[in-house]
């Protein structure tokens, strides 16, 4: 229990100085006041536990303060004290969320034990509204997170969600998520958070490509009041944030090279410095990386750091792209229906026997994010509340070709021997036939790629 802070009122000074006094020998926080509009200002100012009252007072009596303090700062315990207290004003004060009723003259050690009382009680009403707190937290979390956003019946997504929840068990390794636009590794790093057992403390989800380049040390790291024009008040930077749980570092691969360096350092030695200070804070933090890049291609071009690279990718997960799982296409457009419909008051519509069939066909660029704007497009367009294919817009001859963005033949090749690796299982006489060249063929590329196959993970190029 945390030193409890009380604040005592009483117009006799002598009485107020005396009840301190006793308080701040017995190891509390004690403030006097004597009149209630005093008391009121160090209310607003100061954080207290208990509020001491006498009834008969300057200005508004015990009673109508108690009133106020329990409307305006309703977790403070109010201890009524009064001289005079009959029943009608014990039990007016109890109704109006006084926790104790002592009369005058009070006994010093009675008072002690009041506090005492209530100050065991303010702990309980702490830990009660924790538990309560986390348990809400979770449960609308992986209600939103898990259950509601990542739907999937393919063995690819079944594998994902396997690997998410193992890996979160350990709260310390470091994973690398990858998976294209869309796809949702925002979910899947959430999944991993709510799996360990830093559960309890903070997610911070944060785009590495999104903040100006100006402000990135500030952002991670803090800093102090002072420390640079804008600075106009101290402030936590990302880490100290996320301290104790999981920061999630999305787009990893746009991260500036300048700022990899100092990441590096937070996650090897999980200390940082806020910009203008020399003290160092613990960063108990497990990071969660995301991208849609290749990070092997942008060590090469000297874009992204492989010591940071190294660090991050302990755990490597990969989430197929809506094209290669179609099975799930189905599942997550009967649940965008059901959840949209009730969202905008409307009945669940039908759907035509070749909408499921025509966008399996399609190759979905924007994976689950563009199959859920499709959704709430023709839902608003559909007619006799039957959705046809017509509702959904499919771009002219794209529901029938499926070409990769890049059109890079080296990068492609490259994509293409890890993604039959992959899919081999790191066996490569199969990803040889996969390919259609010969096991000494696929040596030969693999070695002037300078691709390595690392069976102690699971490693998937995407397209």
């Amino acid at each position: 229990m945390n030193t409890l802070s009380i604040l005592v009122l009483d117009d006799e000074k002598e009485i107020t100085d005396k009840i301190c006094n006793f308080l701040n020998r017995k190891n509390f926080k004690a403030i006097g006041s004597y009149t209630p509009k005093h008391a009121i200002k160090i209310l607003e100012q100061v954080p207290i536990d208990i509020f001491v009252i006498d009834v008969l007072l300057p200005e508004m009596n015990g009673i109508e303060l108690l009133k106020y303090t329990k409307a305006k700062f309703p977790d403070i315990e109010v201890i009524i004290i009064s001289a005079h207290g009959t029943m009608d004003m014990v039990i007016e004060a109890l109704q109006a969320g006084a926790i104790d009723f002592m009369k005058k003259p009070v006994e010093l050690l009675d008072l002690q034990l009041a506090i005492q009382r209530t100050g065991k009680y303010i702990d309980l009403q702490n830990r009660f509204q924790i538990m309560q707190n986390k348990s809400s937290l979770i449960s609308i979390e992986l209600e939103n997170s898990i259950e509601k956003n990542f739907i999937g019946v393919s063995e690819d997504i079944k594998k994902v969600m396997e690997l998410a929840t193992k890996v979160g068990k350990d709260r310390d390794i470091n994973v690398l998520i990858f998976g294209e636009n869309g796809t949702g590794k925002e979910i899947v790093a959430r999944i991993i958070h709510y799996a360990s057992d830093r559960r309890d403390h903070p997610f911070h989800p944060v785009n590495s490509a999104a903040i100006p380049e100006s402000l990135l040390e500030s952002e991670f790291f803090g800093h102090k009041k002072g420390a640079f024009t804008d600075a106009k008040e101290t402030r936590k930077g990302l880490f100290e944030l996320a301290n104790g749980g999981s920061l999630f570092l999305d787009e990893i691969g746009d991260m500036p090279y300048v700022l990899q360096a100092k990441i590096l350092r937070a996650i090897e030695e999980k200390k940082i410095k806020q910009v203008g200070s020399e003290k160092e804070f613990t960063a108990d933090v497990r990071i969660i990386s995301a991208t849609n890049k290749n990070l092997d291609k942008l060590i090469e071009e000297k874009k992204f750091r492989m010591d940071l690279y190294h660090r991050i990718n302990s755990f490597v997960i990969n989430i197929s792209p809506l094209r290669e799982r179609p099975d799930d296409i189905e599942p997550l457009l009967l649940h965008f229906l059901n959840i949209l419909a009730n969202n905008k008051n409307r009945p669940i519509p039908k759907i035509k026997n070749n909408v499921i069939k025509e966008l399996k066909k399609y190759h979905f660029p924007g994976n689950v994010r563009e199959l859920k704007n499709m959704v709430e497009r023709a839902l608003i367009l559909c007619e006799n509340n039957t959705l046809d294919i017509r509702d959904f817009a499919l771009p002219v001859n794209k529901s029938k070709i499926s070409l990769p963005v890049n059109l890079n033949l080296k990068d492609n090749e490259i994509r293409l021997i890890r993604h039959a690796l992959f899919k081999a299982k790191h066996n490569q006489n199969k990803a040889s036939k996969y390919l259609g060249i010969s096991r000494d063929a696929l040596i030969r590329r693999m070695r002037k790629y300078n691709i390595t196959i690392q069976k102690d993970i699971n490693t998937q190029d995407t397209f």
